[in-house]
């Protein structure tokens, strides 16, 4: 059997495995089933802003000022973090707009490098790092869903797996449902997250307004600074700003592309910024630097003692908040997954469409199976420790691809084009991060790197070497057609 061969950006199969055209559904308002343009300017806002802000600013925004040493150089940081995340989401909105392809990091690399290494940032997504990610962001929902029935006591260990399976399940069942759904759930998901964000902000900076400064004295302490110190808080920050790439994994379902990309990811990441900086002011104005460092939860004392009673629905915020990092995470990896197995990295039958509900089914569900087991089996946490500077490596990949690509494919039309100093700034600190994972975790990082390499020999396997016996293949091409029938999907139509 003739083996796929790698041109101009995509796997082209031998003409024996190449799909046929399929027919039109008559159900489609434009006689073709496929992916719509259904996300607008507020909708591409409202999956950046729901994402990037999860549970931690409102949990555990400590790392930073245990690492800093100082509340101004804490504050100092936020805003370096926000400033660096903006300069990578700036040369993502290039990538976004000159490479008007969904997929995200895999795609970048796949024009920019080419299909091995597209496939083995692929492949450690698809093992560990979006299941167990998924996983971690499910478990805080299970656990703040059920806090205010079970205050002032523990919430049960399986009470939260449970509440958490069944936050997966409902949000796997939107995604797979409507696209429309899950756009507006995520707007209003949020809008409760910039909601619950002013309800800190505002009485924050009315008592700082008020003349309630003492926490902000001697703020830029030089004995309390702690320069070695810095670059974990800076790795604290940008892991706090993490997200702002979600909409680059959905770019052929946005609309005018050109236009919507570079104006969602500016105005969410002033948003997110702004709401990050003065969530700290109003933390600090109400708490000392030792009161937010001890407590378990910043949000809850903070509401405990500007609001009183009204600290119980904290947790309620906090849950609707992770519900809406699970629905944006899921929305945007579903279609790194269409993506890649339509260049024939993965399974065809997670490139195609519901015939009615016009969503990519398998490729929503492909995660399912595999977040529930390590919900209930694996060591989530040892896992993402391992896996979790490989997200820095490949998006840090992705953006020097911007500049290769600058250089060896100079005539690619860019409508929206950043100065270069802004991407080589960024995949600086993106390698200077991996650098600190190596320094500071040798171990975890070690074995990280071990599993993402075995992506290599899964790509011979897998991609490369295609002689399977006509057995095999007789039974794989049976469970793909049963698997299709099941799902009621069909190829896109493009």
């Amino acid at each position: 059997m003739e083996s796929p061969r790698y041109a101009g950006g995509s796997i082209c199969l031998p003409a024996s495995q190449q799909r046929t055209p399929v027919a039109q559904d008559p159900d489609s308002p434009h006689g073709k089933v496929e992916l719509k343009k259904k996300v607008t300017l507020l909708r591409g806002i409202s999956i950046i802003i729901g994402t990037i802000i999860g549970a931690g600013i409102f949990i555990s925004p400590k790392g930073i000022l245990k690492n800093s040493g100082s509340v101004g150089m804490s504050l100092v940081v936020w805003i370096a973090c926000g400033v660096l995340s903006l300069f990578g989401a700036l040369s993502y909105a290039e990538l976004g707009t000159s490479i008007k392809k969904s997929g995200g990091h895999y795609t970048y690399i796949l024009e920019a490098f080419g299909p091995q290494m597209a496939f083995i940032r692929l492949w450690a997504d698809i093992i560990a790092i979006r299941p167990a990610g998924l996983a971690v962001i499910s478990l805080a929902f299970g656990q703040y869903i059920l806090e205010p029935i079970f205050m002032p006591c523990g919430v049960p260990e399986i009470a939260i797996k449970l509440a958490t399976s069944i936050g997966i399940t409902s949000v796997m069942y939107l995604n797979s449902m409507s696209t429309s759904w899950t756009n507006r759930i995520q707007i209003f998901l949020t809008f409760c997250k910039l909601l619950a964000v002013a309800t800190i902000i505002v009485p924050g900076l009315y008592m700082l307004f008020k003349g309630e400064t003492r926490n902000f004295e001697n703020a830029f302490e030089v004995s309390n600074i702690k320069l070695t110190g810095l670059p974990l808080a800076f790795y604290s920050g940008m892991y706090a700003y993490s997200g702002w790439f979600y909409l680059n994994f959905v770019t052929e379902e946005v609309e005018n592309p050109e236009k919507t990309v570079p104006l969602a990811i500016c105005i969410s990441m002033a948003i997110v910024t702004s709401c990050y900086v003065l969530t700290n002011v109003a933390y600090y104005t109400v708490m000392s630097a030792e009161e937010l460092l001890a407590s378990q939860s910043v949000a809850v004392t903070f509401a405990e003692k500007t609001m009183g009673n009204f600290s119980v629905a904290v947790p309620v915020f906090v849950a609707l908040s992770c519900f809406g990092t699970m629905n944006g995470c899921l929305f945007a990896f579903s279609r790194m997954f269409y993506v890649a197995s339509r260049e024939g990295h993965l399974p065809e039958v997670l490139s195609m469409i519901h015939v009615r509900r016009h969503t990519p089914l398998a490729a929503v569900i492909i995660l399912y199976p595999m977040t529930v087991f390590q919900l209930f089996v694996g060591d989530i946490y040892s896992l993402l420790n391992f896996m979790s500077f490989l997200r820095w490596l490949f998006i840090g990949v992705a953006v020097l691809g911007l500049i290769y690509m600058r250089y060896t494919r100079p005539d690619m039309p860019r409508p929206f084009k950043v100065p270069l100093f802004i991407p080589a700034i960024f995949s600086l600190t993106c390698f200077f991060m991996v650098f600190l994972s190596l320094y500071s975790d040798p171990v975890n990082t070690g074995i990280g790197f071990a599993i993402s390499l075995t992506g290599i020999p899964a790509y011979y396997i897998f991609i490369v070497f295609d002689r399977r016996p006509k057995w095999l293949q007789k039974s794989l091409d049976s469970i793909n057609r049963s698997v299709q029938i099941i799902l009621e999907v069909i190829p896109a139509e493009h």
